[in-house]
């Protein structure tokens, strides 16, 4: 199997080998710069399958580098580090359509356990799609398939179910749905979120063992139960 690529900035130092060494280790492939600039440069050469970046870092920080990629990007995976966990720091990782954020000091191994968790459900650079209950979600398409029937969904509906389905039968929070896919959290944007929840459990109403739940003060939760064995001929 192919090594998994892994592009590493952080200024950091000391910290950043020490995580690198560990990576490595693991079978990752892993190419490490302690300045943002270098980030987006060595983004471009390696098209990495997974992106770490620290908030705090010379050149660009982070989300600045985060911003640039994603303007041509969408797919690469993006984890931010940082030692600012305040939620108006994750909100703002989230905004950049971040895929995960971890407040340091963390372990090693959390990290590793997140990677594995990301690409173990078949979240890579070159195609996104989830299967949950009946329903297979192709985010590149923007198309459900249940059984027989398929159904296209909006770039922002896609969007919205990929962060639930990434935490299926988790909850969600409004507030990082509203900073991931609208940018913000305005009273209007969260009335939008409302009728898009509502469109996508139409498209969800073919599956019986998948169901979108409202979460009262916090978010939604795509709730999947196993799909049903075929009958045997």
């Amino acid at each position: 199997m192919k090594a998994l690529k892994i592009l590493f900035a952080d200024d950091d130092l000391k910290y950043s080998l020490l995580i690198k060494r560990f990576l490595e280790r693991e079978g990752y492939e892993l190419t490490y710069t302690g300045n943002g600039l270098n980030a987006v440069e060595l983004f471009h050469q390696i098209k990495p399958d997974l992106l770490l970046l620290d908030v705090n870092m010379p050149g660009l920080n982070g989300f600045e580098v985060a911003e640039i990629i994603r303007r041509t990007d969408r797919h690469t995976l993006i984890f931010f580090l940082s030692d600012r966990s305040d939620k108006s720091d994750r909100l703002t990782g989230f905004s950049l359509q971040g895929n995960d954020y971890l407040a340091k000091p963390f372990y090693p191994e959390e990290l590793l356990a997140r990677i594995r968790e990301r690409f173990q459900t078949g979240l890579t650079s070159g195609s996104e799609s989830f299967a949950f209950a009946s329903t297979h979600f192709d985010y590149d398409a923007n198309e459900l398939r249940i059984g027989n029937s398929k159904t296209l969904i909006t770039s922002r509906q896609a969007d919205i179910l990929r962060m639930m389905a990434m935490r299926l039968n988790e909850t969600v929070a409004r507030e990082a749905i509203l900073a991931a896919v609208w940018g913000n959290v305005s009273h209007a944007n969260s009335l939008a979120l409302n009728v898009q929840i509502s469109h996508l459990r139409k498209a969800l109403r073919n599956d019986p063992g998948a169901e979108i739940i409202s979460v009262s003060g916090k978010g939604y939760t795509l709730k999947a139960s196993p799909a049903p064995p075929r009958a045997s001929s």
